[in-house]
Formats: structure tokens, C-alpha cells, sequence
């Protein structure tokens, strides 16, 4: 085993950096509580149906595809701190409008819906400056603390927030939650207006094409970033051919109540905020190659462990799935933001950020229409299997690449 230069997750941080740490924390919270309160609010308020909920998410999910390499560009070009503060600030007005509105009576399922898009609209333009900025202000010795504290915080808030969304809006009404989630998006923006952000060169003045297609040819050419872009991709695709078809197959198949499903569910979460909290140790002990080899290898024994409950029916074999597929994720996650982070000069590493947000998420939906289709057209243990597939191809990317052999971080730049 090699030490590296990572230290744990509880290592001092500066304090631009705590006050980054906060805001983030304030704003996960801020846009789960929304997003769950969303669609609840439509169907108890405004009497929407399934189809109008689903429009909703889509048009909450939308700027994730549109925007992400646009605000990328931004990032390069501008004030980091000034991106973000005022990207949550748009989201701030969203919310106003929406308690407005509410207020006024005057909500309805299209205004929501269009709500629903500026406010993600901040949400990309916050997540993509997220990793330029930390780099700024962290050190390359602290940067995997800094990037598990972010991350235990984004899987708090996506674990705790659908929850505390739909007890406030039992105990206190819709209006009173949005408001509760108002309030953390503006102390989420006025933190980040408090931050001083290093000094950089200014950056060079040339098309947005120009500056998009180096950083595709950047990303495309590394050899470390292309297998983790390749590796995050067909991750992707294989969990939301086992993720679109779950609820179908816990259900037809294994039995499940909807509680029982549930259940399994929200196991994901809970690993995710294990692979935060253990992420500094597990840095700190391996090498970097063993590290980055973690995720890939913890999805695909996740994918092996629920193609067996086709035959083992077992609730705990599934949760184990998903607890499983939460905790090396999260960890994948981590190391893999910090090794782009090191290797990525600091004048593109908001578009390089958004590429692979871009590319991933894109995987999203096809890995999802994958699964309908076979899941419609062969079997559910055909999907379990063409997920399974998809796994091991990722665990093979990662495992003959470049990014394995590193003993240390400090490797790599």
C-alpha cells in the first residue's frame, strides 16, 4: 500500500474554503427541498397528473443537457465567486416568485415549470464553477478533502431533503417551505459574495466555438481524463438501465411492497454519504491507481449482487446493491473531480468540468430508454444482464488506463 499526499477529510481548510463549504451546504439544501416540494405542491395544489409532474421534472432536469457547457465557457472567462453568487441568486428569485405567486394565487403548472428551469439554470452554473473555484482556493494536498467535504454535503442534502421537504410540507404547508428553502439560498449567495477570489491572468479573447473545441480536444487527448470521461459514461448508461427498470422488477419480480422499495431506494443515499466520510481515509491509505479503481469495481459487484436476486430473492441482497452502488460511486466521484482538477491548467477547467457533466448526464436518459426497451421487448433479467455488461465494460476502461498505474495525486501533474 502507497501513502499518497491526500489528507483525511478533517484536515483545516482555508477560510474562503469554509465559506465556500457552507454556501454549498446551504444551496444543496435549498434546491432539494425544492425540487421535492415541486411536484408535491403540483399535484396537492394545482391538481396536476403524472404527466404533468413528469413535464415538471423534465424542465428541472432540461438546463443539466442545455446549459452545463455554457456556463463551463463562463467559468473560464469570469469571476468564479461572481458566477455562482449570481446563479444563486437567480435561484433565489425563483423562489421568491414562486411563494409570490402562491401568495397571489396565481401559480400555475406552466409558471412552475418555468420556475422549475431558471432555478436548475443556477443550480448548473453553481455546480460547474464548483471544482474551478475549489482549486483556486485549496491547496493540491487539500484538494480531495475539500472535494469529499462538497460531496458529503451534496449527499446529506440528497438524502435528507426529499424527506424534510414532504414533513414541512405536512407540518407547515407548501408556502412556509419554499420559504424555509428561500432563506437557505440566500445565505447560500450572500456567503459567496463574502469570498476573495484569487487573482488570475485574463483570459485569452476568442470565440466560445474556439474555446470549446480545446477543451475537447483536451479532455478527448488526455490520457487520464479520457478514461474517466469513457469510464463515467458507460457507468451511466448501465445504472439507468438497471435504475429505470427497478421499481418494475421489485415489484413484479422480488415481490416488494412499496415500502420495501422504498426502502432499497434510499439505501443509495446512505452509501453515498458513507463513501463521503470514509473517502479522506481511503485516499489516504491506497495509492491513487487502487483509489480511482474503487468505483467502477464496487458498481459492477453492485450490478453482479442484484442480477442474483433473480434467483436469490432477498431484500437485503438488494439494499446491499444499492448501499454498495452509493458508497464507490461517491468515491469514484471524488477522486476522479480531483485528478481533473490537477491535471486541467486552471484557465479551462470550467469547460472541461462541463463536458463531462455534459457527457455523463447525457448517458442518463439513453441508459434509461435502454432499459425500457429491453425491459419491454426481451425481459427484466435481460436488462440486469445488459447492465451488468454495461459495468464490466466501465471497470475495464478504468482498470487498463493510465489513471490505475498512478501511485500518487502528485503522479499526475
Amino acid at each position: 500500500m502507497a501513502t499518497t499526499l491526500i489528507p483525511p477529510i478533517r484536515m483545516p481548510l482555508p477560510t474562503a474554503f469554509n465559506r465556500l463549504a457552507s454556501s454549498n451546504l446551504a444551496a444543496q439544501l435549498a434546491e432539494q427541498i425544492a425540487l421535492a416540494a415541486a411536484p408535491i405542491i403540483a399535484v396537492i395544489v394545482l391538481g396536476a397528473g403524472a404527466g404533468e409532474t413528469g413535464l415538471l421534472q423534465a424542465a428541472q432536469r432540461l438546463p443539466f443537457l442545455m446549459l452545463a457547457i455554457p456556463a463551463g465557457l463562463l467559468a473560464d472567462r469570469a469571476s468564479r465567486t461572481s458566477l455562482m453568487a449570481w446563479a444563486e441568486t437567480l435561484r433565489l428569485g425563483t423562489l421568491l416568485s414562486i411563494l409570490l405567486l402562491a401568495y397571489l394565487d396565481a401559480l400555475t403548472m406552466p409558471i412552475l415549470a418555468v420556475l422549475g428551469f431558471l432555478g436548475a439554470t443556477g443550480t448548473v452554473a453553481y455546480s460547474v464553477a464548483t471544482p474551478s473555484l475549489i482549486s483556486a482556493l485549496v491547496s493540491r494536498d487539500h484538494l480531495a478533502a475539500a472535494n469529499g467535504r462538497i460531496e458529503l454535503a451534496r449527499s446529506a442534502a440528497f438524502v435528507s431533503g426529499p424527506a424534510l421537504s414532504g414533513l414541512l410540507i405536512g407540518w407547515l404547508g407548501a408556502s412556509p417551505t419554499f420559504a424555509i428553502a428561500t432563506v437557505l439560498s440566500g445565505t447560500a449567495a450572500l456567503m459567496l459574495f463574502r469570498i476573495a477570489e484569487p487573482v488570475r491572468d485574463a483570459p485569452l479573447q476568442r470565440r466560445p466555438l474556439d474555446d470549446l473545441k480545446e477543451g475537447s480536444r483536451f479532455v478527448l487527448g488526455h490520457p487520464l481524463l479520457r478514461p474517466i470521461l469513457l469510464t463515467a459514461v458507460f457507468f451511466n448508461l448501465a445504472f439507468f438501465v438497471l435504475q429505470g427498470v427497478y421499481v418494475a422488477y421489485a415489484h413484479d419480480h422480488l415481490g416488494f411492497s412499496a415500502a420495501q422499495i422504498g426502502i432499497t431506494l434510499s439505501l443509495q443515499g446512505a452509501g453515498m454519504v458513507i463513501g463521503a466520510l470514509v473517502s479522506g481515509r481511503v485516499m489516504a491509505r491506497w495509492s491513487f491507481g487502487v483509489v480511482i479503481r474503487i468505483g467502477p469495481f464496487m458498481g459492477l459487484a453492485a450490478s453482479a449482487m442484484m442480477l442474483a436476486t433473480w434467483w436469490i430473492d432477498s431484500l437485503v441482497l438488494t439494499g446491499a446493491s444499492f448501499l454498495v452502488i452509493g458508497v464507490g460511486p461517491m468515491i469514484w466521484t471524488i477522486s476522479s473531480t480531483t485528478l481533473r482538477q490537477v491535471v486541467t491548467p486552471d484557465r479551462m477547467l470550467g469547460r472541461v468540468s462541463a463536458l463531462i457533466a455534459t457527457a455523463t448526464a447525457g448517458a442518463t436518459p439513453v441508459g434509461a430508454a435502454i432499459g425500457a426497451l429491453i425491459g419491454s421487448q426481451v425481459s427484466l433479467l435481460a436488462c440486469l444482464v445488459v447492465a451488468l455488461a454495461g459495468f464490466g465494460v466501465q471497470a475495464t476502461i478504468i482498470a487498463t488506463s493510465a489513471a490505475s498505474r498512478l501511485e500518487s495525486i502528485a503522479d499526475a501533474g
